[in-house]
């Protein structure tokens, strides 16, 4: 074996792991975000959970990054390590159809049909398809498929590539002696092991193996203790990724290794017992890229039937081995922000519907300190103006960790809803930061009036609450608008705010009467004015959000644009405008 076949493994296994990646990459990208919420609906059942790992691993091609992905999910507390068990042990089943695919390679006749599914047929016929679809369709999912197609057949070529490097091996005595060493359980088992661990991937070690029994280069006996290796050596990505985690993220990582080497261990030791008294003469004979394909899905079906119904005591071993230490540690790890796990970036559509669910938990941070402001407007409590005060800081945090993140997801590949949904949320956290800070200068003004003993007149009072009346609903339709992205709950956010601003001018002019009547007081003039314009503009916010909501869309206009011609145009905004006006003003009027 030349330094010209070394140089064309090395490049066909490249193009094999460069074909693996953006194959998964393309169906994880037609999937869009419906696998995460698959994955939160189906693992409350482990059996379930177990069908969905097989399902997961075969579209994204890797029980590495399956499990990696899982270890994120417990890491940020989506998922809990009982129910990470099932997806593991069926990310190992799923990991075995990159094999199939691969078998390909060994595929012989004259047949028409078998040659065209010969990778050197089969390769440049995906590719055209696959550059077809991603140059000259314009719809998403056809450019999606397009590159799953050319992933496809870089695999292919890649695997055809290695399987013709490797052929001059049959003449080397060394590589056959090398192979008979092999044989021993023991060497088989660490250097299918050390291979899997050091290229990442256990279906490009596998797919490495394929290619030398292309070239009728290993025989079963030798390729069965490599298999049971290359299933140990997949646990090292998982174990690496577990840096800087919590426990029970730690665990899962551990139960990934223990299953395969107690699933090696049983399989090997099973194996050898038969062999002892049965014969098996094929066991000399040399492999096909079919039968690596097979042995490799009867192994990780076998540890799996194994080990499943014991899964439970695999969760309470990895306890043993990641033990607990204190409870306030725990306490400490159960961090709100832990859903914003790095791991998840690997997966971009898993970590945008994780950073929606945290963008919804903000909306809902930032009505709630509001609505607690306005009734300290009311009635005085010195405990719920510091909790106010606390969750103001708290959506602060929120704003500074969510923004970095999506800055983040923002430079991988995502689909176009991921885009416009990124979109969304950078638009949107400032405006629920900021309805934050309003609850805060409220708090500050109702501080104000305990500490110096005055208060309202009651006319202005019934005033104040007819105000946050409004403002209440709002906000509500904001939060609702966001949470779904619903346009029609958006566009009727609108009128409301409009409706909102004119309260504020009203109760302006009211308190001018009042104040030439000397019924109120040039310093309660002041506080009534800062709290008439927080109003005014967390009113304000929610209609940026409104506005955001309603441009995501694609090809629709800037939110500004959007809100404008809704003023202009839209016959109904006039009708619910008139409406909410009507509504709220008489209850105004009531106060006279």
């Amino acid at each position: 074996m030349g330094i010209i076949e070394i140089v064309s493994l090395a490049g066909g296994l490249a193009l094999l792991l460069y074909g693996m990646q953006i194959m998964g990459n393309g169906l994880e990208k037609m999937s869009g975000s419906h696998l995460e919420r698959i994955l939160e609906r189906l693992t409350s059942n482990r059996f379930f959970a177990f069908l969905l790992g097989i399902g997961v691993t075969a579209i994204i091609q890797s029980s590495s990054a399956t499990t990696v992905m899982v270890v994120g999910f417990v890491n940020s507390g989506i998922m809990k390590l009982s129910q990470a068990v099932g997806i593991i042990m069926g990310a190992n089943i799923g990991t075995t159809m990159t094999a199939w695919i691969l078998s390909l390679t060994g595929i012989q006749g004259d047949n028409i049909i078998l040659e065209l599914l010969k990778p050197s047929s089969l390769a440049p016929i995906a590719a055209f398809i696959g550059i077809v679809l991603f140059l000259f369709v314009k719809k998403r999912n056809a450019k999606d498929l397009g590159v799953i197609l050319m992933g496809f057949a870089l695999l292919l070529y890649g695997m055809d590539v290695m399987s013709s490097a490797v052929e001059p091996l049959k003449n080397e005595q060394w590589f056959a002696d090398l192979l008979i060493l092999f044989s021993n359980p023991f060497l088989g088992v660490l250097v299918g092991a050390l291979l899997t661990a050091i290229i990442q991937s256990s279906s490009a070690s596998v797919g490495i193996l394929q290619a030398m029994s292309a070239a009728g280069l290993i025989s079963f006996s030798a390729a069965i203790p490599i298999i049971c290796g290359q299933n140990i050596g997949t646990c090292a990505t998982a174990l690496l990724s577990t840096g800087g985690t919590n426990r029970n993220a730690r665990r899962t990582a551990v139960i990934h290794f223990l299953f395969n080497v107690i699933g090696t261990t049983a399989f090997l030791i099973v194996f050898y017992i038969v062999k002892a008294f049965v014969a098996m003469p094929f066991l000399e004979g040399m492999a096909t890229p079919a039968n690596i394909a097979a042995v490799h899905t009867v192994f990780n079906v076998f540890a799996t039937a194994l080990l499943f119904p014991f899964a439970n005591l695999l969760v309470k071993l990895s306890g043993k081995i990641v033990p607990e230490k204190s409870t306030k540690h725990t306490k400490k790890e159960q961090n709100t922000f832990a859903m914003l796990d790095e791991r998840l970036l690997a997966t971009p559509g898993f970590a945008v519907e994780r950073c929606h669910r945290l963008t919804i938990r903000m909306a809902e941070l930032a009505t709630e300190t509001m609505l607690d402001a306005l009734d300290l407007l009311q009635n005085y409590d010195a405990k719920l103006a510091k909790k106010v005060m606390d969750q103001e800081g708290e959506a602060d945090v929120y704003e500074d960790r969510l923004g970095e993140y999506l800055v983040k997801i923002s430079g991988h590949d995502l689909t176009d809803h991921d885009t416009q949904t990124v979109s969304l949320m950078l638009a949107s956290i400032g405006d629920f930061e900021r309805i934050s800070d309003h609850a805060a200068n409220l708090v500050e003004a109702a501080e104000e009036m305990h500490s110096k003993g005055i208060t309202f007149s009651d006319d202005a009072k019934d005033e104040i609450m007819v105000l946050s009346g409004a403002l209440r609903e709002i906000l509500h339709k904001a939060t609702a608008a966001f949470s779904s992205r619903d346009h029609a709950l958006a566009i009727a956010i609108e009128p409301l705010e409009e409706v909102i601003d004119d309260i504020r001018d009203e109760l302006k002019a009211r308190h001018i009467v009042r104040l030439r009547e000397g019924r109120c007081t040039i310093e309660l003039g002041f506080i009534l004015s800062d709290i008439l314009t927080n109003c005014e503009r967390v009113a304000d916010h929610c209609s940026n959000i409104a506005g955001s909501i309603l441009s995501s869309e694609p090809g629709s206009a800037m939110a500004h644009a959007v809100l404008s011609e809704l003023h202009k145009a839209d016959e109904s905004f006039t009708s619910e405008y008139t409406r909410l006006h009507n509504e709220y003003f008489s209850r105004i009027n009531l106060q006279k």
